[in-house]
This record gives structure tokens, sequence and C-alpha cells, in this order.
């Protein structure tokens, strides 16, 4: 598994998760390939600012941006039962973008030679930066910044992959499973980090 099919499952997972955001907010049609086209690509493209790559190489990536808006057309075309089916497993395909992305950024920056730090901030600007870009979009309150454990997960990934913990795509493969199941666990069963509050 190299990580352009990390890149293709990540794309497909954001790209529905910003569909999905879309339609909640009611927004029309050219919203609807917005939300979603930033919430695919706008991690990626935070990234590359952070280690010193061309924001124009988004242009070189014409396979996923046909992939995002076939799937985003689809999306459209889908009978409201559908989407609201979908819907319900918003989590799930947030937590499949998030591990797909995280690892796809770490790899990338790990392979162009950088810094653990470096490597972390790549896995979780990738894993994080779109949800960040479509919650402000839809005027809500962005979800890494709430008290759910979200980051944090990207951040293990960078750090496994950064500490060369794993290195192929067996590994890959199982990191993924292991970081989508981590966000589950942590929706499932309300993990929280600590907050401070002003209110009582």
């Amino acid at each position: 598994m190299d990580y352009s099919v990390l890149d293709i499952i990540g794309t497909i997972a954001f790209v529905a998760s910003g569909a999905v955001v879309a339609m909640e907010a009611e927004y029309d049609i050219w919203g609807f390939y917005t939300l979603s086209l930033v919430t695919a690509f706008g991690g990626g493209v935070i990234r590359n600012i952070l280690i010193g790559i061309p924001v124009s190489s988004l242009w070189d990536q014409q396979l996923l941006i046909n992939v995002s808006l076939i799937t985003i057309t689809i999306l459209t075309i889908l009978p409201k039962g559908w989407v609201k089916i979908w819907n319900k497993w918003g989590h799930f395909f947030d937590a499949i973008g998030l591990s797909a992305f995280a690892i796809q950024g770490a790899i990338y920056a790990s392979q162009l030679g950088h810094p653990i730090t470096a490597i972390v901030v790549s896995s979780v600007m990738t894993g994080i930066g779109g949800g960040i870009i479509r919650d402000m979009l839809a005027c809500r309150k962005p979800l890494v910044l709430r008290d759910e454990i979200y980051a944090v997960w990207a951040m293990l990934a960078g750090v496994v992959v950064g500490l060369h913990y794993v290195s192929s795509s067996v590994g890959w493969y199982t990191l993924f499973v292991f970081i989508v199941g981590l966000r589950m666990l942590s929706v499932f069963y309300k993990w929280r980090l600590p907050r401070r509050s002003l209110s009582k």
C-alpha cells in the first residue's frame, strides 16, 4: 500500500464529511461543492505551506480532484433517505479521513527527510486542516477545538511514522485501522481532554 491509496481513501471520506455538513447547513450546490472540496484538500494545502512544498502542487493531483468531483456528484443525486443513512455514519467517515490523511501526511514529510517535529505537524495538519476550514465555513465550532480527543490521534500517527515504527504497507494498513479504531472508541465512550471554563 503506497500512500496514494491513503490519499484516495482520505479524499473520499473527507469529501463525504464535507458534503454532509453542507447539507446540514442547507447550502446551495455551489456551497456543497466548495465545502466538500476544501474538506478534502484544505489540510494538504496547509501542510504544503508548513513544510515548504509549493501550493501549486495541488494541481498535480488530478486523479484526486476527479475522484472528489465524482464523489460529490454522486452525493448530490443520491435519494435523501440514503444521505440520511450516510449521515448516521458521519463520525466513521471522519475517522477514516483523519487516519488516512494523518498517516499520508506523516509519510510525505518523512520521505522528504524532515525531522520528527515536522513529521508530526505534517500529520496533524493534513489530518485536521480540512475539517477546521469546513467547520469554519459552516459556522460551526471546529471539531478539533472541542474537548473531544481528535487531533491527538493524528499526532500519534505522526509519531509512529516519524520514529519508523512502521515503514511498510502492512504496517501502514495496521496503523490506519488502529487510528480509526481509537477515534471511534473516543466517540463511543465520549473520551474527553481536560478543559478550562469560566462558566460553572
